[in-house]
């Protein structure tokens, strides 16, 4: 498999991931970094505050997976591998066996954002080269490890479910609630908060709207599946309606807030 390290990137990783073994005291289940890559250190800022959850959108570029919101952003040094499944193999080794030391299993949101399939078959295939961490599902057989990938964006269902071995799952959508897949096909319901509630995080949380919240919340949980609400209102107000509720995943940008809101707040 071919892996891309520049003199800038590499050992920049390699010095924060020592950095960050002790950072965490509490990992924090319910705590996902919405567009990680665009923090300083992608994944590094999430795991020193605890996050158990990141998301990487990415693109397929001439043979490569390269981490980026647009197109305009794609840069050759900013491969999935550098920033996110080497530092991810790293904290697991040094941590025995988990990305948090006696940690939950992570997290790790892939968005494609382009040739849906064609990015799935490669995707499947360099994530098959961290199947030391990485869960899998192969003859339709779940096997776990200490990361957990779910497909987001382009997601080509048909390819996806066919495949074995397979390196991830699929997130749905509150649509996809009652339905027959399977839970390790999709594991996870992802959904814009903007096509189900109309409260934007300010003043009160109306009653009929917060009811619709646990609601779907409860529903999905009688499934074994997880639930989170992508564009959800940033502020404390929304992370304590999506935190009672029992929301599996918040999203944030604002890593340090959400950490601290979580920590006195205890999940």
């Amino acid at each position: 498999m071919l892996r891309l390290f520049t003199t800038y990137i590499f050992p920049t990783v390699l010095f924060a991931v020592a950095s960050v073994s002790h950072a965490a005291d509490q990992p924090l289940q319910r705590a996902h970094a919405h567009n990680d890559y665009l923090h300083d250190r992608p994944l590094l800022d999430a795991l020193h505050n605890g996050f158990c959850s990141v998301e990487a959108d990415i693109f397929l570029i001439h043979g490569q997976l390269l981490v980026a919101h647009t197109r305009l952003e794609i840069s050759p040094d900013r491969t999935l591998q550098n920033l996110y499944l080497d530092p991810l193999q790293k904290q697991i080794r040094n941590n025995r066996g988990r990305v948090h030391k006696n940690g939950p299993v992570f997290s790790l949101l892939i968005d494609i954002k382009n040739t849906g399939e064609k990015t799935w078959r490669e995707l499947n295939k360099v994530l098959a080269g961290y199947a030391d961490i990485i869960s899998r599902v192969e003859d339709g057989q779940f096997y776990p490890g200490p990361v957990n990938v779910v497909v987001s964006g382009d997601r080509a269902w048909n390819a996806i479910e066919v495949t074995s071995p397979r390196f991830a799952g699929v997130d749905g959508r509150v649509s996809d609630i009652g339905g027959d897949r399977a839970l390790h096909l999709m594991p996870l319901i992802s959904d814009n908060w903007r096509l189900h509630f109309q409260w934007r995080g300010e003043n009160e949380f109306p009653s009929k709207q917060r009811d619709k919240l646990h609601r779907l919340v409860r529903q999905t949980h009688e499934e074994g599946r997880r639930i989170r609400f992508w564009a959800s209102p940033d502020t404390r107000a929304a992370w304590k309606e999506l935190n009672a509720a029992g929301a599996d995943l918040i999203n944030t940008d604002d890593l340090p807030g959400l950490s601290e809101f979580l920590r006195s707040n205890s999940e």
